[in-house]
């Protein structure tokens, strides 16, 4: 075999080897975005596209939050683990007030009447899973909703959510005794990441 045509053999494996890897680092780039997209970002945060500019990934939202409900992801941003802890949605907001980059920020509030409620996340009773749907009688989420009038109870026994009023911290799913959990949570429908505030 001639050297030249060695070379090239040798150029086009590089190049193949190349190409490769950078294909692979781009299916992994898509896979994360896309999980990303699943997670839920802190309370207040901005629109995605202008959060993940905002964000310096600086820690502070993180080490503000008492009950540690806010964790980093592996993009360092922040997101809550809603699925775990629930947001008890503390008074001064601290892991709002310790952003100092407008990634999380209050809303402009003209009549200063009430402290703003962001509705972080859709949540939901799963009958399927839930104790007092399938017979017997439990009520451990009773009592455990911050915001009056969000978790009802059918005849007394079975509990509802009303979604009109939820603000989705799932505290309910962090006390329910179901296994699996019988409160499910997810994204916001008209809002795939971030949250808004009604």
């Amino acid at each position: 075999m001639k050297p030249e045509t060695e070379l090239k053999r040798r150029d086009l494996f590089r190049l193949g080897a190349a190409k490769a890897t950078e294909i692979a680092a781009t299916v992994v780039s898509e896979k994360l975005a896309l999980r990303e997209r699943n997670w839920i970002r802190p309370p207040f945060a901005i629109d995605e596209a202008t959060f993940v500019s905002a964000c310096t990934k600086c820690d502070k939202c993180i080490e503000g939050c008492p009950h540690q409900v806010l964790f980093r992801l592996p993009d360092d941003t922040p997101a809550m683990d809603l699925i775990n802890r629930g947001c008890r949605m503390c008074g001064e907001w601290p892991c709002v007030r310790a952003c100092e980059t407008g990634a999380l920020v209050f809303p402009v509030d003209d009549t200063k009447q009430h402290s703003p409620v962001p509705r972080l996340a859709r949540v939901a009773i799963n009958e399927q899973t839930c104790l007092p749907y399938l017979g017997p009688e439990c009520g451990a989420c009773q009592g455990t909703c911050p915001v009056p009038g969000a978790l009802t109870w059918r005849d007394g026994i079975k509990p509802v959510i009303n979604e009109e009023l939820c603000s989705g911290c799932a505290i309910c799913r962090e006390i329910c005794i179901a296994d699996p959990k019988a409160i499910d949570v997810s994204l916001l429908p008209d809002k795939p990441t971030g949250n808004e505030v009604r």
